[in-house]
């Protein structure tokens, strides 16, 4: 994807590959109390030996370009899952956040608007039954990303290894782990 669209990113070290569950502005003072209400999920869940279902590409235009991605099958444990996780973070949650909330290389400048929207309203928009899991994969141009949704899409499954709670960048991806978690085998 970069040789097609050499401005986009590579899963490396600051946009990590993931499968998001909740994203919401909390406050830095409570971010410890955060971790602890989700270890406190973790503690009662199995995610590592779920066994999950990767299955096509997708993409999200924001012209001239789109954020692919892949998609991952929603399952009665990843849905349980999510909801235990907005319920024990609930609490922490603020309304809505700035572009200083964000990870980012361009002093806000590459924080989109709809991207500050978006977390805000996760849990009404992307939680539940709108709940889409999918690990983004890259930024593409539009012929690009259209070709790669036509070409066979070989599925297969996979197993969560690890959980963690991220500061978000530029269009949503995982740049800076702030917390990893437990998750007990």
């Amino acid at each position: 994807m970069l040789k097609a669209f050499p401005k986009g990113f590579a899963l490396d070290a600051t946009h990590h590959p993931h499968v998001t569950m909740l994203q919401q502005f909390v406050r830095t003072a409570d971010l410890d109390k955060v971790y602890e209400a989700v270890n406190k999920v973790l503690a009662t869940e199995k995610p590592t030996s779920w066994k999950l279902r990767a299955y096509k590409y997708y993409y999200i235009p924001a012209p001239p370009v789109g954020l692919a991605g892949i998609v991952v099958e929603p399952t009665e444990d990843l849905h349980r899952l999510q909801q235990e996780i907005i319920d024990a973070v609930t609490p922490f949650t603020v309304k809505t956040g700035t572009p200083a909330a964000f990870m980012s290389t361009e002093n806000g400048r590459d924080i989109q608007k709809s991207l500050i929207e978006y977390v805000a309203y996760f849990v009404k928009i992307a939680a539940g039954k709108k709940f889409n899991p999918h690990v983004t994969i890259g930024v593409g141009t539009i012929p690009y990303l259209k070709k790669m949704l036509a070409e066979p899409f070989e599925a297969f499954t996979f197993s969560p290894v690890g959980a963690s709670v991220y500061q978000l960048g530029s269009f949503g991806t995982a740049r800076k782990e702030l917390e990893a978690l437990d998750l007990t085998p």
